[in-house]
């Protein structure tokens, strides 16, 4: 096989594509040139490593199994489920035959802990999600809304936590500069006490809420393009004003009518966290123009005030137009586009110094899933390889990819939402500690109704306690330890 030709970027190195306007990577005009230089020999590997790109991947993220998608009592003839291993495969196998695996700092992820779990989910949930997974009685578990999972589920998914811990803590720590975490189950639908959406754990808040409790960071950004709404993350952070979360998404998809405007209670925040959430929906049929104007309008002026410490992308691929679960007209030239956008911001704050951490979501399309992914990865490690989308130029040309006007008003709603952001962040710095000091303060009162509380059993603690595999103490010690199936991994 020719050996792999790679050419060094400089920040947001695209050209205008004069059919629509939509910019595209003038690297692809140069893929001939082998400008890409190797560290020097005399660097050694920690420091050659903290200039890398770090790509955090494993076996068993492809082993977890959903099961099949159908009724037969409504005549759904079953098939292979959306959220499939075949997508994160193929993307893995790109970036692998790319030659770009070999200039990328390879992590290793490890099992969450249940005290790391439960930093963003309740006991009653992890305790279910457990006890579930330890049954096998049954072929295929499910808890809460289209979050199925076979025996052993909870480890695959307390390791795709702990891989986006491992991601961050890389990042934070300076092992690498920034990371990408092809992370199954993904996460961005499962709340505190509930799962959906095809996800059992939060990976990309349970490595925020890591940042800002165990390295102490004060600020913590997540920025979320998959095409239906983050409402976990949300839920998680919606009264935070430690986190700013930005979810574009596409409205009225799942789940459904969540992430839109119209509730100013959660559009913007609430109590402390108000001003720190913008959803920006839009319309079914949003393409390159949108989108492209949303991050200009929108997510990078949001950063910039808000000035995070770290950013963490929740990489969904699910607005591409190939994909099933999603009716949106997005290439992986956007994807680039989204990810030189959130670097040049990353970059240009002495507070963030460049930190992104990538955690990757949805995207069921198994054609184009690695190309969207493999642009992202590419960009973040500041490569071009000699793969070209072979479906980009359809894309480009697609009729109605500019900005329309009905997706333009939706973006100047978004908009206005800012200010209320920039109040939020005149007033952090009008108090001395800032808002999170008072966040501690109000976290550390003892809830009044804690007794009453405890003493009755939720629903979720009758399903752990009815599957009757694992005891408290058991329980226990298992998430204090973060041991399961998977320790030695």
């Amino acid at each position: 096989m020719q050996q792999p030709r790679f050419i060094k970027l400089s920040r947001r190195t695209l050209h205008t594509c004069p059919q629509t306007s939509v910019s595209t990577s003038s690297s692809r005009c140069a893929s001939s040139r082998h400008a890409w230089t190797r560290a020097t020999s005399n660097s050694s590997p920690a420091t050659e490593a903290r200039h890398k790109t770090g790509y955090l991947f494993h076996e068993l993220y492809f082993w977890h199994e959903p099961g099949p998608w159908g009724n037969l009592k409504q005549y759904v003839q079953p098939t292979r489920h959306p959220e499939h291993a075949e997508t994160k495969r193929r993307l893995h196998n790109l970036v692998s035959v790319s030659g770009l695996l070999d200039q990328l700092q390879v992590l290793k992820p490890r099992p969450a802990a249940g005290s790391e779990l439960l930093r963003a989910h309740t006991p009653e949930y992890v305790h279910a999600v457990q006890a579930m997974s330890a049954d096998d009685s049954k072929a295929v578990h499910c808890i809460g809304d289209e979050s199925h999972f076979m025996p052993g589920g909870y480890d695959l998914a307390a390791l795709a936590a702990g891989g986006a811990i491992t991601a961050t803590e890389s990042v934070l720590d300076g092992r690498v500069r920034n990371a990408y975490a092809l992370c199954r189950p993904p996460g961005h639908h499962a709340e505190p006490a509930m799962g959906g959406g095809y996800c059992l754990f939060n990976n990309v808040a349970i490595a925020a809420l890591h940042a800002l409790e165990q390295h102490q960071l004060e600020r913590v950004a997540i920025v979320d393009f998959d095409v239906h709404h983050g409402n976990g993350t949300q839920a998680m952070f919606v009264e935070d004003p430690r986190v700013l979360f930005i979810s574009v998404h596409q409205a009225g998809n799942y789940p459904l009518f969540s992430g839109e405007n119209g509730d100013a209670d959660t559009s913007i925040g609430r109590g402390l966290g108000s001003g720190t959430t913008i959803n920006v929906p839009l319309p079914p049929g949003s393409g390159s123009g949108a989108y492209r104007a949303v991050f200009d309008r929108v997510v990078g002026p949001a950063l910039d005030m808000f000035e995070p410490q770290l950013v963490l992308v929740s990489a969904g691929f699910d607005a591409s137009y190939m994909d099933p679960l999603g009716q949106m007209m997005l290439g992986s030239e956007d994807y680039r586009y989204f990810t030189t956008a959130l670097q040049e911001h990353a970059a240009a704050s002495s507070h963030c110094q460049g930190r992104i951490v990538a955690v990757h979501e949805g995207g069921y399309s198994e054609q184009y899933v690695p190309f969207c992914g493999l642009a992202v990865i590419e960009q973040l490690a500041g490569l071009r390889t000699k793969v070209q989308d072979p479906y980009w130029d359809d894309v480009a040309n697609f009729a109605y990819q500019e900005l329309q006007p009905h997706q333009d008003a939706c973006i100047q709603a978004a908009e206005q939402n800012l200010e209320a952001l920039r109040q939020a962040v005149l007033c952090r710095a009008r108090q001395p500690g800032g808002s999170s000091s008072k966040l501690k303060q109000q976290q550390q009162q003892p809830a009044a109704s804690s007794s009453s509380s405890s003493s009755s059993s939720s629903a979720l603690e009758v399903v752990a306690a009815a599957a009757g595999v694992l005891g408290a103490k058991d329980m226990q010690a298992d998430r204090e330890a973060g041991q399961g199936a998977l320790s030695g991994c």
